[in-house]
């Protein structure tokens, strides 16, 4: 596989590529859950920091997700932008109270309070995407798929997520194919040109991209039909891994983690901790 895809599954030598696709999904998910519910500043602080201790040992390297990371934090600060300007008084309504830091024109006044809500929004954001990186980019999408049919999902569906996942880095190369040829014909769409022209050229290149994933679909869909595929209700799969003394190590952890955030609940009487109290 191409090492300069963007987000594809790549072999590593580490503890994390070794846990089984049916641990690294049950965390996703149940750290996911837990950490979107909780508004417990310290307990986020804790998953973020866990999030990308294992980030980092998972083998990741910076380079590899810089355009995807550089992408989502774009997104993650227009998003908190939004919520101040449609919502510039939710966090006083939900602690109670109101330090003004800034007088502002009517309801745009600059709160505590509502800087302490978008520092937990911003938590959120910060500790489930490096989660999901080293999730995709650590499991097997053969195994991923037998995972998804381990924990009862149909082996149709399992197998259209595999599919997907691994179509992904296909997209990719593709699509810089494509680029590159269009930049040897002289049309500049790297980082040298304007702006405006590369979005413009970029966009060109999307139809004959959605042929050729329309051409390379029909192809698997017709190999898939001759094999029989979906015929029966259960399948062997190939790629599925036994559970280890480290994916029930790691499990034990994550149950942990998820009854220490349920605690919080109680403690806090609520899902928010109130710093202002």
């Amino acid at each position: 596989m191409n090492n300069n895809v963007l987000i594809g599954y790549k072999q590593r030598d580490n503890f994390v590529d070794h846990l089984t696709g049916t641990t690294k999904l049950i965390g996703l998910i149940a750290l996911s859950v837990i950490g979107m519910v909780s508004f417990d500043t310290r307990f986020l602080l804790v998953l973020t920091i866990g999030s990308l201790a294992l980030f980092r040992l998972s083998g990741i390297k910076f380079h590899e997700v810089s355009f995807i990371l550089s992408f989502i934090t774009a997104f993650s600060v227009l998003n908190l932008i939004a919520v101040y300007i449609f919502g510039p008084q939710y966090g006083v309504h939900l602690y109670g109270s109101e330090h003004v830091i800034w007088q502002g024109v009517g309801p745009y006044n600059l709160t505590w309070e509502q800087l302490f809500y978008e520092f937990n929004l911003f938590l959120k954001y910060i500790f489930t995407v490096p989660l999901a990186l080293v999730f995709l980019m650590t499991t097997n999408p053969s195994e991923f798929s037998s995972s998804l049919n381990r924990i009862g999902v149909s082996y149709r569906i399992s197998y259209a997520v595999s599919l997907a996942l691994r179509y992904i880095p296909d997209v990719q190369n593709d699509y810089r194919q494509i680029s590159k040829a269009q930049q040897a014909r002289g049309n500049e769409i790297s980082k040298k040109g304007k702006l405006t022209h590369r979005v413009k050229a970029a966009a060109q290149i999307l139809l004959p991209l959605i042929f050729t994933s329309l051409d390379r679909i029909e192809t698997i869909s017709q190999a898939m039909e001759l094999h029989r595929f979906g015929k029966l209700k259960k399948r062997s799969w190939y790629a599925e891994k036994p559970m280890k003394r480290s994916d029930f190590a790691a499990l034990m952890v994550i149950a942990l983690v998820v009854v220490i955030g349920i605690c919080l609940f109680k403690l806090n009487a609520g899902r928010f901790y109130d710093p202002f109290r």
